[in-house]
């Protein structure tokens, strides 16, 4: 595919990115307490197979919601290392060893 969009790649976008899996997130959790409180009221199979199913969506979006935290953070702090740096100068980022 030609197609190339910026919002698939990492770093950019991020606060799009938190905010969608954080709102997935909270509905959730949401949704998982429900049905367990529902599970528990009638004791009904498919109440408790939904309480786990969304107790792993629920994990599953925690990883994603620390995954894009973790990216914002150290996008701003990179745009922080820009900015204090004098003009003209230049940082060097994963350079390479010599060869020994």
């Amino acid at each position: 595919m030609g197609v190339e969009l910026k919002v698939l790649e990492c770093g950019n976008c991020e606060e799009l990115k938190l905010g969608v899996h954080g709102t997935a997130l909270a509905l959730s959790v949401l949704c998982g307490a429900y049905n367990a409180a529902a599970w528990l009221m009638r004791r009904q199979t498919h109440l408790g197979v939904n309480t786990v199913l969304y107790s792993a969506l629920t994990i599953w979006e925690i990883q994603h919601v620390r995954h894009h935290w973790r990216a914002l953070t150290l996008a701003k702090r990179h745009a922080l290392r820009k900015r204090s740096e004098p003009a003209g100068v230049e940082v060097v980022e994963d350079a390479e060893k010599p060869a020994a």
